[in-house]
């Protein structure tokens, strides 16, 4: 046969061990027949690809497989006859091509319940982050929490292929696609409750990278005090937010806990006067009362197209979640100077830097100058395990360092590790950060692009600008983190 009509009353849907939905969307092939010796299969020519014909035939072998080109429309309406009848087992295909069936065996209960106690072991311990890898003789799996990695478990090299399949599985992945990078979302409940993973799978020499990020939606925003920054900054930023309209950027490294700034803040000023749209990748927190709308890039909903069509929805507040390229900068610069009061985060080490590196994104100065109202930077840094810190006197190059920005040269805090902060010495994060907030005088030497000159610095200065690393060395004069966690996140 050269082709098929999958709509034909002749197939037996029923009858058939099929393969997963999720697999038959991925690499647009089905089983139509299948007897003692010869297994039927449609594909969809110019889509399927051969690596996945070819490995359909050593998974079915020994017996005769046949490929029969099939209509595009056609296979979707069988997917939708076999999902609507609740049809169809779960079979996979080793990546060595022997005859296993991979997702059978990562829906046994043994697999599924790691899994499972891996993510809920993670939301215990309130982990960021969960690593799944393999480094030639063991699976490891480790958590990020708090900032910083730790080995959680070590597990036999041969559950690795069931356990990463049982991820891509959750994640609608192609469990047979070892090669190429993947990315997929999961969506568990617990306890009524919804958790949101993103999942990441990089091929390496030894076998596959699986990176889950877990984001819990229905978290609480504790308010700005909760955050970690002193009072002065509290009421600087809150300044900020309070504006008519203009541009607030939020920067800093990829986890340095921007979006919890922008959300807890956004939480606070929400009423029903204000329209306040957000765009996000992924949305962190739920905020009753504000539109949140998720990037999705994959499909053409990016920052820069999303925000092109937000403007038209009468929008008084909007939160851009990352001005990535000159299209998403231009926009939010653009929606800033027609009256709307635009938060953003951006990826610089410091708060004055933010102003040419809007610049270098082609924004031009006097668009920045007119719009800029404020930045905000910071760093998130580990607080002191209450149970095994103490105190000690700085060294010589702590007592040069805390001279040097004006601190007092008082004992410093320090931390032997104990079993109620897992031995790291170290329990929860603290911000500290550095904001500025606009002026006509700054205005005029953005306009100028003199940012870089001592006259900017000087300005600065005279309207309470601080390094971030003042606020740090505060921090650890108070006992809540130590030298060497400031040195960490501003090693310079």
């Amino acid at each position: 046969m050269d082709t098929i009509n999958l709509s034909t009353p002749e197939i037996n849907w029923h009858i058939l061990d099929q393969y997963s939905i999720d697999f038959i969307e991925a690499n647009r092939v089905i089983k139509f027949s299948e007897s003692e010796t010869i297994v039927d299969i449609a594909y969809v020519p110019g889509v399927t690809e051969e690596l996945t014909i070819d490995r359909l035939r050593r998974h079915h072998a020994p017996k005769t497989v046949r490929f029969v080109a099939a209509d595009p429309g056609d296979l979707a309406a069988a997917m939708a006859r076999i999902s609507s009848q609740g049809e169809g087992g779960i079979r996979g295909i080793s990546n060595s091509g022997t005859s296993t069936a991979l997702d059978q065996v990562a829906n046994d209960a043994p697999v599924v319940n790691l899994v499972n106690s891996l993510i809920l072991d993670a939301l215990a311990a309130d982990a960021s982050d969960i690593h799944v890898e393999v480094d030639g003789t063991t699976m490891i799996v480790r958590y990020r929490i708090d900032g910083a990695l730790r080995i959680t478990g070590r597990y036999e090299l041969e559950r690795f292929p069931a356990v990463a399949s049982r991820i891509k599985i959750m994640a609608n992945l192609n469990i047979l696609e070892t090669r190429r990078p993947q990315d997929g979302r999961i969506t568990v409940t617990l306890g009524g409750q919804e958790i949101h993973l993103r999942v990441s799978t990089v091929p390496l020499v030894s076998g596959e990278s699986l990176v889950l990020r877990l984001f819990n939606r229905k978290e609480g925003l504790m308010g700005p005090e909760s955050l970690g920054f002193s009072q002065e900054a509290v009421t600087a930023i809150r300044v900020l937010y309070r504006l008519p309209y203009g541009l607030v950027l939020a920067t800093g490294p990829t986890g340095s806990g921007k979006t919890t700034t922008l959300s807890t803040f956004l939480a606070e000023i929400r009423d029903d006067s204000k329209k306040i749209i957000t765009l996000e990748d992924p949305v962190e927190y739920i905020l009753p009362g504000i539109d949140q709308i998720p990037v999705r890039e994959e499909i053409g909903m990016g920052f820069g197209s999303l925000l092109r069509r937000v403007l038209r929805q009468d929008p008084d507040i909007i939160m851009v979640g990352e001005i990535r390229d000159s299209e998403t900068a231009e926009l939010a610069i653009r929606a800033a100077l027609t009256g709307h009061l635009v938060f953003a985060t951006l990826h610089t080490n410091d708060a004055p830097s933010a102003i040419p590196r809007l610049v270098d994104m082609g924004i031009p100065p006097y668009m920045v100058g007119a719009v800029l109202r404020g930045v905000i930077a910071q760093r998130l840094v580990r607080t002191t395990c209450p149970h095994c810190r103490s105190n000690r006197k700085p060294n010589p190059a702590e007592k040069k360092l805390m001279a040097k920005w004006g601190t007092p040269i008082n004992p410093v805090t320090d931390t032997s590790g104990c079993p109620q902060c897992s031995e790291s010495g170290y329990i929860g994060r603290t911000a500290i950060c550095e904001w500025f907030i606009s002026d006509r005088h700054l205005e005029e030497l953005i306009v100028t692009n003199k940012v870089s000159d001592s006259v900017f610095e000087s300005e600065l200065a005279k309207i309470g600008y601080a390094p971030m690393i003042t606020d740090g060395l505060k921090k650890v004069e108070k006992g809540l983190t130590t030298i060497g966690e400031i040195r960490q996140v501003l090693p310079n």
